[in-house]
């Protein structure tokens, strides 16, 4: 298993995980192109991949414009293996060391996601956009919570 920066060249992977989700599934599998995915990768944040024999079962993006996590999704079969908190540990530790403003997400409400968020110290703040519940976290929480490093 290998993390690493995502690259343009890994949007074709990265779209396939992110329509193979379960929860928090696109309604229009459009409404998130490869030219959306190349510009939060490239010029709004950074993006990265975790790769099992050359095959990429989850990623995370995050966008320093609107300080918002834009992706963190697994293929379902890659699920419960701690795959997704180091990909958003990594994109975490990233983001604070760009800026220290709060960054945020949305997901819908009584999903695994949901939960993971709460587990890993994301605050619920209300609700965003089409019903999904809004998170937050603060610089100071994350050095608080954040893996320390051997």
């Amino acid at each position: 298993m290998v993390i690493r920066e995502a690259r343009v060249e890994d949007i074709t992977q990265i779209q396939i995980v992110r329509n193979a989700v379960t929860e928090n599934a696109l309604s229009d599998p459009n409404l998130v192109t490869d030219e959306d995915c190349k510009i939060f990768i490239t010029a709004r944040g950074k993006g990265w991949v975790c790769e099992i024999n050359g095959e990429i079962i989850g990623f995370s993006i995050v966008d320093l414009k609107d300080n918002n996590i834009w992706a963190l999704f697994l293929h379902p079969a890659y699920e419960k293996k701690g795959i997704g908190r180091q990909l958003h540990d990594i994109m975490l530790d990233w983001y604070f060391n760009q800026t220290r403003n709060t960054v945020w997400l949305g997901t819908s409400p009584k999903t695994r996601a949901a939960s993971f968020y709460r587990n890993a110290g994301w605050t619920e703040v209300g609700m965003h956009g089409k019903n999904e519940l809004k998170f937050e976290m603060t610089y100071d929480n994350w050095l608080n919570l954040r893996p320390k490093t051997k």
